[in-house]
């Protein structure tokens, strides 16, 4: 698996940028898009399961990170070291200075993606199962159509999303409630409160990167988002205390091995593999991950992690997969952004 991975990257980096400003995270690719360049077939197919099946693993991959290694820690020497990585790189292959105001933009943006919302999931996952986590993170695509409508000039949703917006609300109004529904405990009403934020903070800094002052080069705008997140990530632990008490030496094998994981599978080669997709393939097609990463992260969870799958999740997993595919598949109401709506990953 590591030689198709290599040869991969090493196809992407030669592959020429879009001259549009684009998003860490691109949101909106149009019905009308057609790929830039012909796609390798297999290579499509290794980028599908990179992002179907890499992303989905990440929340599992998080748990054991956060074994024994603080919960804000993971996330920041992860970001950082893609950030570092990243940038040199980029910033070589697409020729481009980044400015000031882009700066401020990846920096705003890599802050709520990933220091708000990215570390506040490792955090939940103290109290919160990796799966239930990746099916409450999943909401972002909820929570970003009620973003893009309150903003000023935003489109007023589809009838069919508002359905879909009721039935996640729904699925989480089960996660947490009522007590001992199908034989199994509630999820942590502080966890999933906390989730729930993170998917905000997703969903407000994907839509805030769109409107604002990017690099041509969307890699080179993760490389940026990874290095401010990163850093705030790192500030933010050492002002919670993280750091006392601290050893490198405690450190066990298990979470050395997930946080590399996280951070070359995790960021380096997902990130990839999802901003390829949506240069090369359909955004209907690509948004599938939206579902398919919690599907992934429960089983995973359960085979690896003994965590249960109750009736309560079952039905939860049913009602808020539902709610995704809805408002993901659905047309905006405006036919002048008559768009697909692709949602923000929700492993950052």
């Amino acid at each position: 698996m590591a030689l198709p991975l290599i040869s991969f990257l090493a196809i992407l980096l030669t592959q020429p940028m879009s001259s549009a400003p684009a998003p860490i995270l691109p949101l909106v690719q149009s019905t009308n898009h057609r790929p830039a360049a012909t796609a390798h077939p297999r290579l499509i197919f290794l980028c599908y399961a990179a992002v179907y099946l890499i992303w989905g693993s990440t929340f599992f991959a998080i748990s054991i990170g956060i074994e024994s290694i603080p919960a804000l820690l993971v996330p920041a020497f992860r970001h950082l070291s893609v950030g570092l990585v990243f940038y040199p790189i980029f910033r070589h292959i697409s020729r481009e200075k980044p400015t000031l105001t882009q700066w401020v933009t990846c920096s705003i943006a890599g802050i709520l993606l990933l220091a708000v919302g990215n570390g506040t999931v490792s955090w939940a996952e103290k109290f919160v199962p990796s799966g239930i986590a990746a099916l409450l993170v999943a909401t972002v695509s909820l929570w970003m159509v009620l973003v893009d409508w309150l903003r000023r000039g935003g489109a007023r949703p589809a009838p069919r999303v508002f359905v879909g917006l009721f039935l996640g609300f729904a699925g989480l109004v089960l996660l947490v409630g009522p007590k001992d529904l199908g034989g199994s405990e509630r999820v942590s009403p502080l966890g999933t409160l906390v989730l729930v934020l993170a998917s905000l903070a997703w969903a407000y800094g994907s839509i805030y990167s769109r409107h604002h002052p990017l690099p041509r080069s969307p890699l080179l705008g993760v490389a940026m988002q990874c290095l401010a997140g990163g850093s705030a990530l790192l500030l933010a632990s050492l002002l919670t205390g993280e750091w006392h008490g601290f050893h490198l030496a405690q450190v066990t094998t298990r979470s050395w091995l997930a946080l590399l994981y996280l951070a070359v599978f995790g960021s380096a080669v997902g990130f990839s593999a999802y901003v390829y997709l949506l240069k090369h393939g359909n955004a209907i097609h690509v948004s599938t991950y939206a579902f398919v990463n919690p599907v992934v992260a429960l089983f995973l969870g359960w085979l690896f992690g003994g965590e249960p799958l109750s009736l309560r999740t079952f039905l939860a997993s049913a009602i808020i997969l539902s709610a995704v595919i809805l408002v993901i598949t659905a047309r905006r109401a405006s036919p002048e952004l008559a768009d697909e709506t692709v949602p923000a990953p929700g492993e950052a």
